[in-house]
Formats: C-alpha cells, sequence, structure tokens
C-alpha cells in the first residue's frame, strides 16, 4: 500500500506562515520570546510517499532497528518482537517481564546499549506492578539473545524503580536515551492525577522528573542532587509532567518533549538541576476548561521551554534526523504526534526554534525512528478494541 503525501499548504498554511492555524486553548497567554511558538514553516516543505512496511501487528509502543535491519519493537500488553526488514517474519522475543498495562501502562520504551553490536545488551522500560501495591515505571536491562527463528532476554534484571509507586494508570512516560559518555537518560511522568503531580517539583519524589543514571543502574556521583539531603540522587531535572519524546541534539546534549494538557506540549533542554515548572507554571489550560494551578506561564527560578505547542500535538516518539532522503531535515528534531496525526519537524537554530514542518499521515504516531536507509519510519496505533499498530516508511516523494 502505498500513497503521496504532497504536504501541500493550503490559503491559511502557507510556507513562511506557521503549521498550526487552530485558535489556541488559552489565547491571551503570551510567549516569553519570538518563536517559542507558532514558529513559521520553512520556505520548501517536504513532499513525502508513504508506504506501509509492516501491518496487523498488535499496539506496539516502541521500535529500534538493530544492525542487521530488522526491527526490534514492544507491544503495549508486554509482547517483545523481532520483525524482519520486510515485516514477513516475527518473532516473539522471551523472558519479558509481566507489565501493568491497564490505561496508560504496558511494556514502553526499548533502547539498544552502545556496544550492543558487540555485547547485545538492552534496555527496555515498562509500568511494574509493585510489591505491596500501586505500580511505576521501571527500567531493566537484558542481553538480547537471537539463534534461528527463537529469541529470547537472558540475564534480565530491573536496575531502576521510579519511587514512589502510586495506584493509578497514567503518565508512565517514558523515553530512554544513552548519552554520549555511556549514562542513562531517563523521562518519567507524574502520574497525572491531583495532588499526586505536585510531586514533580519534589526532589524527593521520582515523579515528573528526567533520571541520569550509570548502565548498571547505580546513580553517578556528579549528579546535581547526589549530596543534597532529602533528594533522590539519580534526579537530573525535575517539574517535568509526562515525557514521552527525548533524543539527542547534533551537539550530544538531550532534548525532550512532554505532553502538555489541553495546550502547553513542552520542547525542552534539560539542564543539570532545573526545575522546568509544571506544575507551578505552564501553557494552556486544565482538561476541565480551567487554569492550572494560578494559571501562570512564567516564575523566578523556573525555565521556559525552548518551544511549546496550543494546541497539542500530542507527542510521541522522536528522533534527530541524520541521512541523505532529506537533506533540508538534516539535524532537525522528527517527532511522532498522536493528536496531530502525523509527523512534527523542528528545525533549531541553536537552542530556539527556527521553523516548524508537519506531515500528515492520517494515523496517531507512536514512535519514529530513521531506517539504515535514511527514510523516516513511523509507528502507528489504533486505539479502539484491542488496538493494532501500523510501521511506514516516509520517504522524498522524488
Amino acid at each position: 500500500m502505498s500513497h503521496v503525501d504532497g504536504n501541500l499548504p493550503d490559503a491559511g498554511n502557507a510556507p513562511g506562515q506557521p503549521a498550526e492555524t487552530a485558535e489556541a486553548n488559552a489565547p491571551n497567554q503570551k510567549p516569553a520570546f519570538e518563536n517559542q511558538t507558532r514558529a513559521p514553516q520553512p520556505a520548501e516543505l517536504a513532499k513525502v510517499t508513504t508506504t506501509t512496511v509492516v501491518e496487523d501487528l498488535p499496539h506496539l509502543w516502541a521500535m529500534e532497528f538493530l544492525p542487521d535491519g530488522r526491527m526490534l519493537v514492544t507491544a503495549k500488553k508486554g509482547e517483545m518482537m523481532v520483525l524482519s526488514a520486510d515485516g514477513k517474519t516475527r518473532t516473539t522475543v522471551s523472558g519479558v517481564p509481566k507489565v501493568e498495562s491497564s490505561g496508560q501502562g504496558g511494556l514502553l520504551d526499548v533502547a539498544l546499549a552502545p556496544g550492543f553490536a558487540d555485547d547485545g545488551m538492552i534496555y527496555f522500560t515498562f509500568s511494574e506492578p509493585r510489591e505491596g501495591g500501586g505500580n511505576g515505571t521501571s527500567l531493566a536491562s537484558a542481553k538480547l539473545v537471537m539463534e534461528g527463528d527463537e529469541a529470547r532476554l537472558e540475564g534480565m534484571k530491573v536496575i531502576f524503580q521510579q519511587v514512589p509507586a502510586y495506584d493509578g494508570d497514567k503518565h508512565f512516560g517514558s523515553r530512554i536515551v544513552f548519552a554520549p559518555d555511556g549514562k542513562i537518560l531517563l523521562g518519567v511522568g507524574e502520574r497525572s492525577d491531583t495532588p499526586i503531580r505536585d510531586q514533580a517539583q519534589d526532589l524527593n519524589s521520582g515523579l515528573g522528573k528526567v533520571f541520569r543514571i550509570n548502565a548498571d543502574g547505580s546513580i553517578p556521583e556528579d549528579n546535581p542532587f547526589v549530596k543534597r539531603e532529602g533528594a533522590q540522587g539519580a534526579i537530573w531535572s525535575y517539574g517535568h509532567r509526562n515525557i514521552q519524546s527525548a533524543a539527542l541534539g547534533a551537539d550530544g546534549r538531550l532534548w525532550t518533549v512532554e505532553h502538555g494538557a489541553r495546550g502547553g506540549d513542552e520542547l525542552n533542554r534539560p539542564e543539570a538541576g532545573k526545575n522546568y515548572g509544571w506544575p507551578v507554571i505552564t501553557y494552556g489550560i486544565d482538561y476541565g476548561g480551567g487554569p492550572i494551578g494560578e494559571g501562570k506561564t512564567a516564575m523566578e527560578g523556573m525555565e521556559q521551554p525552548a518551544y511549546y505547542w496550543d494546541p497539542v500535538i500530542g507527542p510521541s516518539g522522536m528522533t534527530l534526523y541524520r541521512g541523505e532522503e532529506f537533506p533540508a531535515w538534516q539535524n532537525a528534531f522528527i517527532m511522532g504526534g498522536l493528536v496531530t496525526q502525523g509527523l512534527v519537524i523542528v528545525h533549531l537554530d541553536g537552542d530556539r526554534v527556527k521553523s516548524e514542518e508537519r506531515v500528515p499521515l492520517e494515523a496517531r504516531i507512536r514512535d519514529v525512528k530513521v531506517g539504515p536507509d535514511g527514510a523516516v519510519y513511523a509507528l502507528t496505533e489504533r486505539r479502539q478494541g484491542e488496538g493494532s499498530s501500523t510501521i511506514l516508511r516516509v520517504a522524498a516523494a522524488d
């Protein structure tokens, strides 16, 4: 199945104008600086062709390309699979732990260790049912062993747990990024409910944080709060809502995108020890229509997002584009839009957004990766009934 998305501008959506044309949920809120929201589209908009690579998959959450071109994917209900490059062969990976898959929970992100080609190590997150009740986001490591038509996890162990546990089914996050120094950067959610979400501001809570940990799960001694009494040493940054997008920029620094409520999706570049404001400051409004907290968008000691969206895009997987298929996207961030149902491409100029581009794919996009061929591979999800996923290949139309 193939079709061409011309991505052609309409009258209100021309190059140089913002991609977003809908009214903001909080129209009286003003950005703190130019292009913090609704940046102009680039002068030339990409024209793409979309091909379905694999369909009729279970409800997937994340994907990674293996060095041989096969794909490793996680399914929300707890299944991990290896797919052949053409999608015709599917091998279930044994040894996956039990997951809490109700609501937004399940088997979540997966990442290959930097030395995967030599040691076969992978890392994955899941919503883990905890002893004594409740659940939370956990990070596990294992060796992925593939022999013939079988695949299994060996030496699987949980190396890090978000605490406290909470009896809820929302805002688990999560995305795993390996920093250039081999440390793991892990973004998680704040569990959504009021008042538990207030713990995003609490350094003694693991809710609404970016963590920085060693590959064995231990805590680096140079973390910002490692010597502070009453603080979790694994915390890198705090005041986050629900991080489901994360990637390294061209210079090797971490960037994240977190979900807002009605408006307030945020692109941030989390720095050591800094507070990103949730739920004290935020753009957008609450789901019920009222202000979030006191309705403030700025406060001393709290960081402004590099960019925000109102209405939301519903951010999910995110990757830095490096490839030859789309020269104009080089070093841009490509992220999946669950709400906008397509790709969102953000072009940077230093630490600010220069332009924003959108490619409609008419499906909720849960993860995006750049393939070995330079094309962009998008993982779709459909939530009706049991839910099913498709992997799309997005290439240049020419």
